[in-house]
């Protein structure tokens, strides 16, 4: 402590007390130190006080504060001790350098020594190491300050809550939930949750949990809104406070939807699909046998439907069946099931019937309905249905069994003269049996891969060389052995199976191309069919593009051939999609050509590499002046839109000469080579020239 009075103190009077004061003023963690003013001499330092300036308790003794801490340390202070020599109290922060380098913040309080009446005498220093305390505040404030700038900045909704009680948000929160920031100031975080998930999101937060959950919440306007939450505790020094990010997912929560009902439903019609006929089936079943009730399955298959698709092209077809879903639609109850199996194939299930009557009169309103025309791109179309019907438990007590009677039901409706109904009855599902065991195979040989591709070269006749291959697919059927696709592909495409058929035979022909290619062999391209259902079903260009990574072929080397019937309608789609393939680098080639019906106009529309002559204009050639004058034109035509032509069924020198007199660019034919296998086209390959 100073000493005030005017006369020394004793040794006797002040020695124990100056040692007490000592030991206390060295034991406390605190910088302390006495200087008189207004000479601002050292007249007491404890340790902690000298050590840190550089001194000893006894050497800063008798030093000014100038002297004590240096003339940059005193630099700093001076304004401050300058006002404690007017008699205030000062108290500021500042950062100090250790002699080591060290940079540590301090916090001074300078106390003026004021003795009555009021005499300023001297000042005592008080210095605290806050050092450890500015850290975390800082940090605090650095990791508020990002907050709140992520906050501003970010689509997401955050909301900050301190026992479920909303203490600030960002704009986001506000657009998500039509509130104004006043508005939710204060208010429960949960009062905003719908009362279903408010159980949830309470143990959420009562539990501290981190991961993301799926809650509704409930917008100002009363709507739902179903929202991703992830929470995070935040600690403070004063309160801990929990940060709550909210995601809306309303477009992931419609897709998601949408994908289970595109899983469920026909995509052209709407209508359920074979799956989710038979679940719905098989409950309608299960609950007649409960309530020994009655139930019926009316199968529908359009007659002459194909007709319609060939005249008038598949988006015709297309808009039939769409029109025809809805009136047999019409014709049923709520109760009642109405699905499409795949092409012109609809079911209809009747649940809780009294009898065989009661499916006869929806049978015959059916019927009816079908009678009126239809209008498709402005012109009148008839058209009837042939309807088979089998009763629950009387024909059966399974979907499959009762599907299949209807079925065969509906065959024998046809062979009776078509456009009526009738009822299943024992040796009528003769038909329907032979068309579900070959369903059953080509099922099976889809899941086994029991398809082979034979390779057709395509020959210059400019030089002779080599120009491409024509992938063929062929089944290897457990009893016939090697089917032909006119066989099995129009069997495929009415049982809704060509799909997976197509994309096998895609990835196939595209692998073995560039094996060959890997070996030094067959640097050509590789043409692959496409049917029409296959085009307008399936996301083509996506497939291709996959198919065309997964084998590591370069675009160049593939052409996909398609038939006239799928460039003759829906112009913007299509030409969207070849567009599309034309982009990847895939070459696109007209199949049959000639035997289409209608106008040409498409050949300058679409993208087309290449036309190919169908092969029943080549087969009576040179002898037959008519087809002779069609190869003519549609090389002639070929050439003026600079498409290259390919003759297909080439089996003759004569024909073969006559396509070179007419500059035929490629040809096709038994007399190139039969298709082969892979291994006898590696053979024809490698073959000695």
């Amino acid at each position: 402590m100073p000493d005030t009075s005017n006369d020394a103190h004793t040794p006797a009077a002040g020695a124990p007390s100056d040692s007490l004061l000592r030991l206390i003023a060295d034991s406390v963690p605190a910088l302390m130190a006495y200087y008189d003013l207004p000479s601002l001499h050292c007249r007491f330092a404890n340790q902690g006080y000298a050590a840190y300036n550089g001194h000893s308790t006894e050497s800063i003794l008798g030093l000014t504060v100038r002297e004590a801490i240096g003339e940059k340390a005193w630099q700093a202070i001076e304004p401050h001790v300058e006002r404690c020599k007017q008699g205030e109290r000062v108290k500021y922060v500042r950062e100090q350098t250790l002699p080591s380098g060290e940079a540590r913040m301090i916090e001074v309080n300078l106390i003026p020594h004021v003795m009555p009446p009021a005499q300023l005498v001297g000042a005592f220093v008080l210095i605290t190491d806050i050092t450890e305390r500015w850290r975390a505040e800082n940090a605090v404030r650095q990791s508020e300050e990002r907050m709140r700038k992520f906050a501003a900045a970010t689509d997401e909704a955050i909301v900050f809550h301190r026992n479920g009680l909303i203490i600030d948000g960002n704009e986001a929160l506000q657009r998500l939930t039509g509130y104004t920031l006043p508005e939710v100031l204060g208010l429960s975080i949960f009062s905003f949750i719908t009362p279903e998930w408010r159980p949830v999101a309470l143990e959420y937060t009562r539990s501290g949990r981190e991961d993301p959950y799926e809650v509704t919440i409930t917008h100002k306007d009363g709507r739902t809104i179903p929202v991703e939450a992830v929470g995070k505790t935040m600690p403070m020094h004063h309160a801990d406070y929990r940060i709550v990010v909210l995601h809306d997912i309303t477009v992931r929560k419609q897709a998601q939807e949408r994908e289970a009902f595109i899983a469920l439903h026909d995509p052209l019609t709407q209508l359920p699909n074979r799956r989710h006929l038979m679940e719905q089936l098989d409950r309608v079943l299960s609950l007649a046998q409960r309530q020994r009730g009655r139930a019926a399955v009316l199968f529908v298959d359009l007659d002459h439907f194909k007709t319609v698709n060939d005249s008038l092209g598949h988006h015709a077809g297309d808009q039939l069946l769409c029109d025809v879903a809805a009136r047999i639609k019409q014709c049923v109850r709520e109760a009642d099931m109405v699905a499409r199996l795949g092409g012109d194939e609809f079911v209809v299930v009747l649940a809780d019937i009294h009898g065989p009557d009661d499916a006869a009169h929806v049978a015959d309103k059916l019927l009816e309905a079908m009678h009126g025309a239809f209008t498709l791109d402005n012109q009148p179309v008839t058209m009837s249905p042939s309807i088979g019907i089998s009763l629950f438990p009387d024909d059966g007590s399974t979907g499959d069994v009762l599907l299949r009677c209807a079925d065969a039901a509906m065959y024998h409706a046809k062979e009776n003269g078509r456009g009526n109904r009738q009822f299943f009855q024992p040796g009528m599902d003769g038909r329907a049996m032979e068309v579900l065991q070959q369903e059953r195979q080509l099922r099976a040989a889809i899941t086994s891969h029991a398809f082979v591709l034979h390779y057709q070269p395509q020959m210059s006749l400019r030089d002779g060389s080599l120009q491409g291959f024509e992938a063929l697919v062929r089944w290897n059927h457990p009893e016939r052995g090697l089917v032909g696709p006119d066989e099995f592909i129009g069997f495929a495409e009415s049982r809704g199976l060509i799909a997976p058929i197509g994309r096998w035979v895609l990835h196939e022909a595209c692998r073995q191309l560039k094996a060959w290619q890997d070996e030094g062999l067959a640097q050509v391209p590789m043409a692959v069919n496409l049917s029409a259902l296959e085009f307008r079903q399936r996301d083509l260009v996506g497939e291709i593009a996959a198919v065309l990574r997964s084998t590591g072929l370069p675009p160049r080397f593939l052409e996909i051939e398609l038939t006239e019937s799928v460039l003759m309608h829906q112009t913007g789609p299509v030409l969207d999609t070849l567009n599309a393939i034309q982009a990847l680098g895939v070459g696109v080639s007209v199949d049959d050509f000639g035997t289409g019906y209608s106008s040409l106009a498409y050949l300058k529309r679409y993208p087309i590499d290449k036309l190919k002559i169908d092969r029943s204009f080549v087969m009576d050639t040179p002898g037959d002046a008519d087809d002779v004058a069609i190869v003519t034109a549609i090389i002639q035509m070929g050439h003026s839109l600079q498409l290259k032509t390919v003759a297909e069924g080439v089996e003759t020198a004569a024909q073969m000469e006559l396509l070179r007199q007419l500059g035929c660019d490629l040809v096709q034919g038994f007399l190139i080579s039969v298709p082969m296998d892979a291994q006898d086209t590696r053979r024809w390959l490698t073959r000695p020239e």
